[in-house]
């Protein structure tokens, strides 16, 4: 799946906070929507090592992909993690994230 566009990617971060006030509101509004939009489990590789994001958690700061391997179990935070290819369903959602936190 081809990365959207800038213009694209506000308009989701908009949907995703329309009645949001501030940042945590609208951290929680794109937590939401990654929540109800995005395709896991799903495998991809951090340094190297195969993992499964199982799921994603909203921190008091940022959001996070639980990421398992065996009976370890790891968060990385969703702006640093790489995605496979292709991406998950609903991966856009990380890019509108992405967008909004400024990478």
């Amino acid at each position: 799946m081809a990365s959207k566009g800038s213009a694209a990617l506000e308009a989701m971060i908009e949907e995703a906070t329309v009645d949001a006030y501030g940042d945590d509101e609208q951290l929680t509004g794109l937590f939401t929507m990654l929540e109800e939009h995005l395709a896991v489990p799903f495998t991809t590789t951090v340094l190297g090592v195969e993992v499964t994001v199982r799921k994603i958690d909203l921190t008091a700061d940022t959001i996070a992909a639980v990421c398992a391997r065996g009976r370890h179990r790891q968060r990385i935070d969703l702006l640093d993690l790489p995605l496979p290819t292709p991406a998950p369903d609903g991966a856009a959602w990380i890019d509108a994230y992405r967008h909004w936190a400024g990478r």
